[in-house]
């Protein structure tokens, strides 16, 4: 089970609590320097994105009145003052660059350590001085079917000593045919280094261990998930980033020196624990300080630059280190310098907050003013600092505690639940099928890799070109199952260029929606149980990745087998999205009955891109409106909120997508209701 969510304001630690007051903390602050990074807070407080001096419709002015409440002032109300983008925003930017190296080195590195070469036959020391040719003739059996035109795993069982005093060239037919003895002698030509696969002989009836060892490793992922979030929540981002990169490093360079498949599995178990936060520790802290106009650019290029920089270069490193224990330690002792991150990066100013360290988080703040050489009014951020601290207390008098098993206790919450459950563990295993499954297509793996690899970037900058005309739903579903068409038609080719080609138009299809099932959980799932709910269906992620290296494997019984099955659940997973409700352009749920009634005025053939029109020609500024909103609130113009679960890494990307395009909106409609 996930770590259960809490409200950001009740996460104070108990010796915050017992010491000093917030109200003590806050008198030795000078108001006038600095500011607190509110960027993600609770959908309590940010379902609706606020702008300075904000003229508020009649009907909301009219509840605060009644209800006697002064609105708050949030974070992206002090970032047009600090600089939204600006110096040390960009600087942070490009910080992101080793940790997104780090992240691909970690996911990726294994592939190149345990490739072993197709051509490969048994080792007989007794024919050692014949050439290659030679030996092959006279003791491994021919093979008239299949792409080998002789046996890998089996050779003839003779008196090597006599039969080359006899003179002879070719087999006697006389002789046994029995499994290999001595080892196995490969045929480098298509991976020109030393494995551990071929250095301690993973082929044949060990050829599985290479997949059991990748699967190995995505359950050091689920551990490390919860470890480190937990890390993470109790003693702050730059820890657990500064903890899973060292992780990392240390059993990374452990693998160089495994000598059994064991230890090899144990350092890999290891390693997986710094899988993925090892960069989306990074990713938050960079994105909490960022303005909303520029986080889908930050989100999404760091990864489309970064990510697939490293990707597509890690297939040569391991060509240019030819050995792999030297490509092992190439590709981890980089992560070493993640232990000067506490001197270069802030730590979260959010979580801070949360702690009740508000002075700490002002101090991060001047910096930020200091170097972008910007200035917060005195008034504005007492405003934002009395609306934190009231805030803070409020919640310590409701804090309530929610279970991820709430989402299961009603109908639709539990349908929706249940099929991005489904849905995510189709896309993960589809991804990693078709990142593992470069080496069946018939081409060289080093160059199908990298180009595979490439397909990132033209996904990730279609995707934030097309996301928010297009909608989550019908996208989702067309590039799974263009994905799932893909490869499908991919085993109706001939193995080689026609093949690899139509693959890798099915790993460009389902990047697409991996990015697009990154945001959907985090936009449909209620606030109160979202942490714990992404969280929940990103582990289930993992465990469809550690069968994906099974899948894989049964490209030793039939190449097309892989393609097959990934093609079928690209096509389900697709078709399964349609069951779904649409989220885009719609406040986000916060309680568990808001979840149980989103969705319900949808139909299911609904498509953004025809049913939006008239409404916005109407009124281009609205919101659509969710379900369960008190008739009170019918002219009230939502924008889509930002998710509270900024600690569950799986849904930070989400996060900034869905709330990029409300919060810029929401600041143009105060724009013209002043000129008004």
């Amino acid at each position: 089970m996930a770590p259960q969510e809490r409200t950001p304001c009740c996460e104070q630690d108990d010796d915050s609590r017992q010491n000093a007051s917030i109200d003590n903390n806050l008198s030795a602050i000078d108001l006038s320097g600095s500011f607190v990074n509110k960027a993600f807070t609770s959908d309590s407080t940010d379902n609706l994105a606020k702008s300075k001096n904000v003229k508020i419709d009649d009907s909301i002015n009219n509840n605060d009145k009644n209800d006697n409440t002064k609105k708050p002032t949030d974070f992206d109300d002090l970032l047009p003052y600090v600089g939204e983008f600006g110096l040390y925003q960009k600087i942070l930017f490009l910080l992101m660059i080793p940790f997104a190296f780090f992240v691909a080195f970690v996911y990726f590195s294994q592939i190149f350590m345990t490739l072993a070469p197709e051509q490969h036959w048994c080792w007989v020391p007794e024919l050692a001085n014949l050439t290659v040719e030679q030996r092959r003739a006279l003791a491994i059996p021919p093979k008239s079917d299949g792409p080998y035109a002789h046996e890998r795993c089996r050779m003839y069982s003779a008196d090597w000593t006599k039969a080359l005093a006899e003179g002879r060239t070719t087999p006697d037919d006389e002789w046994q045919i029995i499994p290999c003895t001595n080892g196995w002698e490969y045929n480098k030509s298509d991976v020109p280094y030393d494995t551990i696969a071929s250095e301690l002989d993973w082929v044949c009836e060990k050829d599985n261990l290479p997949a059991t060892a990748q699967a190995i490793f995505f359950c050091g992922a689920i551990v490390g998930g919860l470890v480190f979030g937990w890390i993470a929540d109790k003693y702050g981002r730059i820890p657990a980033l500064v903890g899973t990169n060292i992780m990392g490093f240390t059993a990374g360079v452990g693998t160089a020196f495994c000598t059994s498949f064991w230890s090899f599995a144990l350092c890999r178990f290891l390693v997986g624990l710094a899988f993925d936060n090892c960069f989306t520790m990074m990713y938050i802290l960079v994105l909490e300080y960022v303005g909303p106009k520029w986080r889908t650019f930050v989100a999404n290029m760091s990864i489309a630059l970064f990510f697939t920089l490293a990707a597509s270069l890690l297939p040569w490193i391991a060509l240019w280190a030819d050995d792999w224990r030297l490509f092992a330690l190439g590709t981890s002792a980089p992560f070493i310098l993640a232990l000067a991150t506490p001197w270069v990066v802030p730590e979260s100013a959010r979580w801070l907050v949360s702690q009740g360290k508000i002075d700490k988080a002002l101090t991060i703040m001047k910096k930020f003013e200091r170097i972008n050489k910007t200035k917060i009014p005195e008034k504005v951020l007492s405003e934002f600092t009395e609306s934190s601290l009231k805030m803070i207390k409020e919640c310590e008098a409701e804090c309530r505690t929610y279970s991820v098993l709430d989402l299961f206790k009603t109908p639709r919450l539990r349908k929706n639940a249940i099929l991005l459950i489904v849905i995510w563990m189709a896309i993960s295993l589809v991804f990693d099928g078709h990142v593992r499954n470069v080496g069946s297509l018939g081409l060289d793996i080093f160059l199908t890799f990298t180009i595979a690899s490439a397909t990132e970037l033209p996904a990730d900058t279609f995707l934030t070109a097309v996301l928010d005309r297009w909608g989550r739903r019908w996208l989702a579903c067309g590039s799974m199952v263009i994905s799932g068409i893909f490869s499908l038609l991919a085993t109706a080719v001939p193995v080689g260029g026609p093949s690899a080609s139509l693959a890798i138009m099915g790993r460009f299809a389902v990047n697409i929606s991996y990015n697009i099932g990154l945001q959907y959980a985090a936009e449909l799932l209620p606030t109160v149980v979202r942490a714990q709910g992404v969280a929940l269906i990103h582990i289930m992620g993992y465990v469809a990745s550690i069968v994906a290296p099974f899948v894989v494997y049964l490209a030793n019984i039939s190449p097309d087998l892989p393609l097959l099955i990934l093609g079928v659940l690209g096509v389900l997973g697709g078709l399964l999205c349609l069951f779904l409700p649409e989220t885009m352009d719609t406040e986000m749920p916060q309680t568990l009955q808001d979840g149980e009634n989103f969705g319900k005025d949808q139909k299911f053939w609904d498509n953004p891109c025809f049913s939006r029109k008239k409404d916005e020609d109407e009124n281009p500024e609205r919101y659509t409106k969710r379900a369960s909103l008190p008739a009170n609130h019918e002219e009230t113009h939502f924008v889509r909120a930002l998710p509270s679960a900024i600690g569950s890494r799986a849904s930070i990307r989400a996060s900034i997508r869905a709330s990029a395009r409300g919060s810029l909106r929401q600041r143009e409609i105060s724009r013209n209701r002043e000129v008004v």
